[in-house]
């Protein structure tokens, strides 16, 4: 009896296992074949929008804002007048020095003529007042410095007693030189003298005219005043910027592509950024730079992308995605986007391929470039192949399946 309950037991089991695999469903699929296509290559990157050239425009001297010519989002032009600042003393240094060159000048013609200062006693006269000239500039600066340290006066006026105590240092060794030279030199060191005395007042007076210079504050080139920061009256310093100019006409999107893609990016190749917003349509542009180094926290390397910024639309600090494009793909195998089931973050995954008796084999796939609705296989699939591109997900290898549609 044992061994006939055994027995049906064996049979009930063989015939269950039968019905089992009668019972295997088919699944409906959709597919499409592999076929084989000129694939264009491209490289995607993160960019955010710079401008061609930006420039801190700020005062090369301290002094007061007399007139604000231009404001915040006004278009300047190349060398325009953005700001004149408050230049009375300098107008007076100026004006000193040009005299000053003017002495030189004749004293230089009186000795070439042959007109000698020979009168020593007056020489000497001339270099005791330098000398107490000189004392009195020491004493200035000596007791402005000590009021300078205590934070009872700017810096302004110890740097004004400064000059004055250079000049007049100055002053004093062209007096001693005249002195020396009448008691031991010839006319011709006299003259000598008296060509260098006319070269440091023509040092002195371009000084001046340069700091004159400072006092107008120009554009260092064609763009848009971006950045305001001082108004009429305040102090304008070398240290702090009184406006910020971007050139708008030309825009460079700076995009950082991964290292392991940036081998075949080269100057010169066609780009497009889209901003993430998507206000303004793709911008079409060229590569201008690709960086020699790589990004060792981000494993990137810096691409630019400049576009000519027609009307302006896009602006500075905008983010998007750059694509450039870097070559061709002649007959490459391609399938449709939906047959492949990627790995998250990479661009390996799986195809479900149909062979001839309708059995459907999971393989293991290598994608390369994508271009709309379609994408590369590098590796796993060859042309001609049946791919699914409707019913395979969660499709266990092997399942017997039922074409709805090629």
């Amino acid at each position: 009896m044992k061994y006939l309950i055994v027995l049906g037991s064996f049979l009930l089991w063989g015939c269950g296992s039968s019905q089992d695999e009668a019972a295997k469903p088919v699944v409906a699929v959709k597919v499409a074949r592999a076929e084989k296509a000129d694939m264009s290559l491209s490289v995607r990157a993160p960019a955010t929008v710079f401008p061609r050239q930006q420039a801190n425009v700020s005062a090369r001297v301290t002094a007061p804002i007399r007139d604000l010519r231009v404001r915040k989002g006004d278009n300047v032009g190349d060398g325009e007048l953005l700001a004149d600042l408050d230049n009375r003393d300098i107008v007076a240094q100026r004006d000193e020095a040009r005299a000053s060159l003017a002495a030189a000048q004749a004293n230089l013609k009186k000795t070439s003529a042959g007109v000698l200062p020979t009168d020593i006693e007056r020489a000497r006269g001339q270099l005791v007042s330098a000398q107490a000239a000189l004392n009195q500039a020491q004493k200035v600066y000596d007791r402005r410095s000590d009021l300078f340290r205590q934070g009872a006066i700017p810096g302004r006026e110890l740097l004004t007693s400064e000059t004055d105590l250079a000049q007049a240092k100055a002053a004093y060794q062209v007096a001693k030189r005249s002195l020396d030279l009448l008691q031991t030199t010839s006319r011709e060191n006299d003259v000598r003298m008296a060509e260098s005395a006319v070269r440091q007042a023509q040092a002195r007076l371009a000084y001046a005219e340069a700091q004159n210079q400072f006092t107008e504050i120009r554009s260092p080139f064609a763009g848009t005043i971006t950045e305001q920061f001082v108004f009429p009256g305040d102090m304008a310093k070398p240290d702090s910027p009184l406006f910020t100019v971007m050139d708008l006409v030309a825009v460079v999107a700076r995009a950082q592509v991964p290292e392991t893609e940036a081998d075949g990016v080269r100057t010169g190749q066609p780009c497009t950024f889209d901003s993430i917003d998507g206000n303004s349509p793709p911008q079409n542009g060229r590569v201008s730079m690709v960086s020699g180094a790589v990004d060792t926290a981000r494993r990137t390397v810096e691409v630019w992308c400049e576009i000519p910024n027609r009307g302006r639309t896009l602006r500075a600090g905008t983010f998007g995605n750059v694509t450039i494009r870097t070559g061709t793909a002649p007959q490459a195998v391609v399938v449709p986007l939906l047959a492949v089931q990627f790995s998250e973050g990479t661009n390996t995954g799986t195809v479900h391929v149909v062979d001839s008796a309708q059995i459907a084999h999971s393989v293991s796939v290598v994608a390369g470039e994508r271009a709309g609705d379609r994408v590369q296989i590098v590796h796993g699939v060859k042309a001609g192949d049946e791919v699914i591109v409707e019913g395979g997900y969660g499709l266990p290898d092997g399942t017997q399946v039922q074409v709805a549609s090629r």
